[in-house]
């Protein structure tokens, strides 16, 4: 997505912060949410809830996968999730508390303030880095109930600092923690994928170190009105090689993964980070 972004604009729509305070406090017809953001029909695929003891979405520990007397047993885990699922927890995951902690914080403080001062961060014509909407490609197109701060992070030389907040002032140096801390991660992951699968562990590592990291804010604001016919992102697959999903609210379940004609509800485990293996890493 990282080169994608810099090449493939987003047309501007109202900002759905903004929107979704306006339709919550409505009383009338002109507050209602607007019919671009609505599904035409509520979703009628069956959704199996996550605490469904058949349908216990894969957890993975680095823990084991790192210990020699039990990561041979997790790699293979780790393989069949992969492969199966393409999407696993990862616990023990080894970023630390105050890491993300940090990220979240200023994360908030971001979207608390003013929209005219987000909007000092605003995507250009061009690109979806900085801050706006997510791929609105047609004036006619559904929307989704979501607003995104997407910023290139790594190499570095290839950040554009003009899309990256200045307030709070802690914020780039949260970001540029955090985003050390995942590719780190990352790389470990993809060794430890290649060795589930009986390749040479630097093989898939060798793939994608140097390539570009990016790092993408998803906000979903509260919808009380028709919570059942708006949709925070589409249904999508992920175009690069390896997601690595920080929820902040556990309490709100929304991510869902589809398997065998189903979805399955996605139940945050607390302090684990949700991997989704991308279209990229699926080709390898």
């Amino acid at each position: 997505m990282a080169e994608q972004a810099r090449v493939v604009g987003s047309l501007p729509v109202a900002n759905v912060q903004e929107l979704a305070e306006a339709c919550n406090a409505g009383v009338d017809d002109d507050q209602q949410v607007p019919e671009r953001y609505l599904s035409k029909d509520p979703s009628t695929e069956e959704v199996v809830a996550g605490d469904d003891s058949a349908c216990v979405i894969p957890v993975i520990d680095l823990h084991k996968l790192q210990d020699p007397q039990t990561s041979e047993e997790e790699c293979a885990k780790l393989a069949s999730a992969c492969l199966n699922w393409g999407l696993f927890q990862l616990i023990n995951h080894g970023v630390p508390d105050e890491v993300t902690r940090n990220l979240m914080n200023d994360v908030v403080e971001f979207l608390k303030q003013p929209l005219q001062a987000k909007k000092e961060c605003s995507q250009q014509a061009d690109s979806l880095e900085g801050y706006g909407p997510a791929f609105v490609v047609s004036e006619d197109q559904k929307l989704e109930w979501a607003d995104m701060l997407y910023l290139q992070v790594h190499p570095s030389e290839s950040r554009e600092l003009r899309f990256w907040p200045t307030r709070p002032a802690s914020f780039r140096r949260s970001v540029d923690v955090y985003s050390l801390e995942g590719r780190e991660l990352a790389y470990r992951l993809l060794e430890f994928m290649a060795k589930g699968v009986g390749a040479d562990p630097a093989s898939l590592r060798g793939v994608f170190q140097g390539q570009t990291q990016g790092m993408r804010v998803n906000y979903y604001p509260p919808c009380r009105q028709q919570a059942d016919r708006v949709l925070g992102l589409r249904p999508h697959t992920d175009v690069g090689g390896l997601t690595l999903l920080l929820q902040m609210n556990h309490d709100v379940q929304g991510l869902q993964v589809k398997k065998d004609g189903k979805w399955f509800a996605v139940q945050a485990v607390d302090g684990a980070l949700v991997v989704n293996v991308g279209d990229v890493l699926e080709d390898c």
